[in-house]
């Protein structure tokens, strides 16, 4: 393998734990309500309840795609899970027509669909050695 593929995924991966840090601390604090937004109402527990939880687990995955390198394979394995887990709030914002973090028209909110299966292959791809 190239150096340049292992280095390009480690990056990759070192990336997506930090923002996965980071996004798991805005639930916690300054995007708390934008969050809630996302939650289904499905869901059959308290909203933030949910939004806390969520961010609690981003925070545990960053930090361990960051931390346990050895590990990297089973720990994108669940980010990937958990980013397809969270995708029906996602859906759920759109249908429900609910504006939060900038998305405020129904375009807007499509769009950020697509980005939920990036996340999904940015987990799996940077955890992953290539052969």
């Amino acid at each position: 393998m190239p150096a340049s593929h292992s280095v390009a995924r480690t990056i990759g991966r070192i990336a997506l734990g930090a923002a996965l840090v980071f996004a798991g601390t805005s639930h916690l604090s300054f995007a708390r309500k934008d969050f809630q937004a996302q939650v289904p109402e499905w869901v059959p527990l308290d909203t933030d309840t949910v939004v806390l939880a969520s961010g609690i687990v981003e925070i545990a995955l960053g930090s361990a795609l960051i931390a346990l390198p050895k590990k990297q394979r089973a720990v994108g394995t669940v980010a990937a899970l958990f980013f397809t887990a969270i995708f029906p709030g996602n859906i759920s914002q759109w249908l429900n027509e609910r504006d939060a973090f900038g998305l405020d028209t129904d375009r807007k909110r499509a769009l950020r669909l697509l980005f939920q299966p990036v996340l999904v292959a940015w987990a799996l791809w940077s955890t992953r050695a290539k052969h």
